[in-house]
């Protein structure tokens, strides 16, 4: 192989690495959001579990708990579904960082 055919495919590779890492930096972003939003559908669980101690279980409260409960369970799932694509992420990024080293060590 050519230096010049090299330096082009490493290029390449260093290319690919920015956008991969660009990726898991903005599903990181996105888990982060994910996650103050589930502690706001916390807190917000925790008051409506307080009212109803103190002011009984009201059909309005048990609903508004109930609703809260479920948006919790969606972004717990969402957060899973977005930790898996991290992972995925990363080894992608792992897999051109062994391609980066391989063409690192044919010189």
């Amino acid at each position: 192989m050519t230096q010049g055919s090299k330096a082009a495919r490493r290029e390449v590779l260093l290319a690919r690495r920015l956008e991969l890492v660009a990726n898991v930096s903005a599903l990181i972003a996105k888990a982060l959001r994910l996650n103050q939003k589930r502690a706001g559908i916390e807190m917000e669980m925790l008051r409506l579990e307080l009212e109803i101690g103190r002011s009984g279980a009201s059909e309005q409260l048990v609903r508004d708990l109930h609703e809260a409960e479920e948006s919790d369970a969606a972004i717990m799932q969402a957060c899973a579904a977005c930790e898996e694509r991290i992972v995925a992420a990363e080894g992608d990024v792992d897999e051109v960082d062994r391609r980066l080293a391989a063409t690192a060590n044919e010189d």
